[in-house]
């Protein structure tokens, strides 16, 4: 009987020392890079410097992902047996860990392409043990670029031990690209089934590759893989073109903020004063090189808070655009009202004088505006799907700017008297209106409205004294494609025009398209001149 509980107790201890052995096998043991396996890696041929880093990540090591971090950054020299790092202004022995002074034999470590790739993969590799999420997520979706590349050992070991959901989710894609390329067919099969589920474009040209033919065969030799990685390929092909729609869409409502931001201005003077402002797009450049003053006065003297220059930039760059424009009213285009030819002639002058007084206070050249760190980079939607920042800040600044000018129109005792002139002036003056009040002021809105434009192009567009030049149609064409004084016509037809833009570029290229546009423009003006929406009401000329 005590024979027998001894068997019993050895089945058990052997029992446990097996699942410890398992779990030392799946989890990642901690060491430190040895002064052999760092000169390895950093010396001899490039065969045997990349077995030696296959060799040394085999077990995930912190010590080692700086040591490649320092070589990829040419921060390693070799001093005889002794293997150098620097840091800082320092060179420290890496067995040591002492700062030394390198010897006059000291040689730095040479990389070329081929090993910087593999030292590259193998970083990302062992980040995918690091301790922070974002960390780990910025290394599976690097080595999903190359998954060929990746050390399966290394990608089975994340998987026992990655707990964050779409870490794991990108993980088993990794897996499965890997084991596309192994030589168990049943693996193969399972792994091309399992991509099917990938949006990546990487794992899409894994997927053609396996469909190449070398020396008349097929690289992927069973027909039944084969027949999968093409329906792989159909499904990852239709969200892909999903991706792209919506980069489409999303580009032709970029644009058409824009449009609708340039051409807002011009809705509020050409629709109450009949005023063909030619300078329009000198207001808009005001506006982008006050908010290039305003970027060099805070990194001037408010270094702290140069990050919120483009804020502050926003009513300066309206007060200075309105501002002019409410001096050019008073002084040039006052005197020319009912005389359109001559309006036009005189804002034309406006936009000369404008643009040379720019090129004489600020160069010729281009001027630089950063975006600030709150509208760099941009949101990941989809593997072939990036918004940026800045064009989202965009889009959501012109409405923020339309819909105050909707309040403004629509709930202010001045809106109110906008309207009025706009639909009737001689009625308008009859009643109380002071009509040359509303004109300035109208048109000062209308200037500042298109110094806000500047400000926003400013963060997507060169700064430069011609730069409102290439504006000044497309903001015509929006006016009078939505209607003469009508905000809503006017949001309708710069985002339509946007889109459409955007499609023809794609297709026929970006001069064909603006021509196509305007062809099809004119076409619909003969048709129905009063626009996408007539101006509602009585006026004198009716």
């Amino acid at each position: 009987m005590f024979a027998s509980s001894l068997h019993a107790r050895l089945r058990v201890l052997r029992a446990l020392f097996a699942g410890a052995l398992l779990l030392l096998a799946l989890v990642p043991v901690a060491r430190a890079l040895t002064v052999a396996e760092a000169l390895s890696i950093a010396s001899g041929d490039t065969d045997a410097r990349i077995a030696a880093l296959h060799r040394a990540v085999q077990t995930p090591d912190p010590q080692l992902a700086e040591y490649l971090h320092k070589l990829l950054n040419d921060e390693v020299q070799i001093d005889g047996d002794r293997v150098l790092v620097q840091r800082g202004s320092q060179w420290v022995d890496l067995g040591t860990g002492q700062a030394v002074t390198p010897s006059d034999n000291a040689q730095s470590v040479v990389n070329n392409n081929y090993v910087r790739k593999e030292l590259a993969s193998a970083q990302a590799a062992l980040d995918l043990f690091a301790p922070s999420a974002a960390q780990r997520l910025k290394a599976v979706q690097r080595l999903q670029d190359d998954p060929t590349s990746v050390d399966r050992t290394l990608v089975e070991r994340a998987l026992q031990t990655e707990k964050d959901p779409a870490i794991l989710d990108r993980l088993k894609l990794l897996h499965a690209a890997i084991l596309l390329t192994g030589p168990n067919t049943a693996e193969r099969l399972a792994a091309a089934r399992e991509l099917a589920a990938s949006n990546y474009p990487a794992v899409r040209s894994l997927l053609l590759s396996r469909l190449d033919k070398v020396d008349g065969k097929f690289v992927e030799p069973d027909a039944a893989v084969r027949a999968q990685i093409q329906s792989s390929l159909a499904a990852i092909d239709n969200r892909l073109a999903w991706g792209e729609r919506l980069g489409t869409l999303f580009s032709g409502i970029s644009l058409g903020s824009i449009l609708l931001l340039a051409a807002l201005g011009l809705a509020v003077t050409y629709g109450l004063m009949g005023v063909i402002n030619m300078a329009q797009g000198e207001f808009i450049m005001l506006g982008a090189y006050a908010t290039y003053v305003m970027q060099w006065l805070f990194q001037r003297y408010l270094p702290g808070v140069e990050n919120y220059a483009l804020i502050a930039a926003v009513p300066v760059s309206f007060v200075v655009a309105g501002g002019v424009g409410i001096v050019v009213e008073r002084t040039i285009i006052r005197r020319l009202y009912g005389r359109p030819l001559e309006t036009l002639l005189a804002t034309w002058g406006v936009s000369l004088v404008l643009i040379q007084l720019v090129r004489s206070l600020f160069g010729p050249q281009n001027v630089q505006v950063d975006n600030p760190p709150w509208m760099s980079g941009g949101l990941h939607v989809m593997a072939n799907l990036i918004l940026p920042y800045n064009r989202m800040v965009i889009i959501a600044f012109t409405a923020a700017v339309l819909l105050g000018m909707w309040l403004l129109i629509a709930r202010t005792r001045f809106g109110l008297f906008v309207r009025a002139v706009t639909q009737n002036r001689s009625m308008a003056a009859c009643v109380g209106v002071r009509t040359p009040r509303v004109d300035m002021l109208a048109f000062g809105l209308g200037t500042g409205i298109a110094g806000l434009a500047g400000c926003a192009l400013s963060q997507i567009a060169n700064v430069s004294p011609e730069m409102g030049t290439q504006y000044i149609v497309d903001c015509f064409m929006v006016v009078v494609l939505g209607g003469v004084g009508q905000l809503t016509g006017t949001v309708t037809a710069a985002m339509g025009l946007g889109v459409v833009n955007t499609l023809l570029e794609g297709v026929a290229g970006a001069v064909l398209a603006k021509i196509a546009v305007l062809g099809v423009i004119i076409l619909f003006i003969q048709k129905r001149p009063q626009g996408l929406f007539a101006l509602k009401g009585r006026s004198v000329e009716a």
